[in-house]
């Protein structure tokens, strides 16, 4: 088992670790949103196939990007202020992409308390890994096609308006919210000029976006050496690649997932260095490295 961040790290290595940073953290929010302005603005003032093409594929990660900053948020790991944390975890990085913050964060926090074990609600999404070529490829249709998408949206909607199964929790006026967040984005586009192109944001975020995802999951917490070891060197997945793989499928520094789950206060921005004294203490001595998501699927999806 590996050693406690107390057993591991000095008490002033831990504070430097956990240290909030806004500037930071408005640096990454504010980089996302711009690079999703400029992607729907090269759409929406040069439409046609290629610039239709270069949003579906880059547009997901930004996407992305916003999905993991409100799991930064939900952390309170973000901002260094709580209120930041949740006001612009909810309204500038959850409610974009359909989500909510106090919803994942409860459900998350979960999956930190259970990875390892049987009772781990995220098991579902990585468990069957790893899965025959064909069953992949069954996969990424559903998500390309817009079924894993439609399924999900429908989900939040019931969600928001308050239909919900047995032993769910009621969110009242999360619809509401919902709406406004997209009636928001679809005002600013318009004010540049190009309204339409909330529609390439909707048809992202039911297509490629859905298979960004599914492919950071994978990375995550598929075909692990152990997953049900407590261990997270065992359980979890770092994924150390070339930058325009982490640009397309793990922005924001989501790929050092295993770092994450050994200490999860640290900010993301600070994950790297948490990593760099777990290698100079020996800790990832006999942990492989994975130095491509084309290793990872390798692993991931039989022959």
């Amino acid at each position: 088992m590996i050693q406690r961040p107390s057993e591991l790290l000095s008490r002033e290595e831990r504070a430097a670790l956990s240290r909030r940073s806004d500037l930071h953290a408005w640096a990454l929010v504010g980089g996302t949103w711009l690079l999703v302005f400029m992607l729907l603005g090269l759409a929406g003032h040069f439409p046609g196939i290629l610039t239709t093409l270069l949003v579906l594929i880059l547009l997901p990660g930004r996407q992305l990007s916003l999905a993991v900053l409100m799991h930064e948020a939900g952390h309170r790991s973000l901002f260094e202020r709580a209120s930041t944390n949740r006001w612009v975890g909810q309204w500038l990085c959850a409610l974009p992409t359909f989500a909510d913050l106090d919803s994942y964060a409860r459900g998350h926090l979960e999956h930190h308390r259970h990875a390892g074990t049987e009772t781990d609600p995220d098991l579902p999404n990585y468990r069957v890994y790893p899965i025959s070529r064909a069953s992949f490829r069954r996969k990424i249709l559903r998500d390309l096609t817009g079924q894993t998408g439609i399924k999900l949206l429908a989900a939040v909607i019931a969600g928001g308006a308050g239909i919900v199964g047995r032993g769910q929790r009621k969110n009242s006026g999360l619809l509401l919210k919902q709406l406004a967040a997209q009636a928001a984005l679809f005002a600013v586009l318009t004010l540049m000029g190009i309204g339409w192109t909330y529609w390439l944001w909707l048809a992202t975020f039911l297509t490629t976006f859905m298979l960004v995802i599914r492919l950071r999951q994978i990375a995550e917490h598929a075909a692990v050496p152990d997953l049900f070891d407590l261990d997270p060197r065992r359980n979890t997945r770092t994924v150390v690649a070339p930058w325009w793989q982490h640009f397309l499928l793990a922005p924001s520094f989501v790929n050092y997932h295993m770092e994450h789950h050994y200490m999860a206060g640290v900010p993301c921005y600070r994950l790297k260095d948490l990593r760099a004294l777990l290698k100079a203490r020996g800790c990832l001595d006999d942990v492989a490295e994975f130095t491509s998501y084309a290793q990872v699927f390798r692993a991931a999806v039989s022959s």
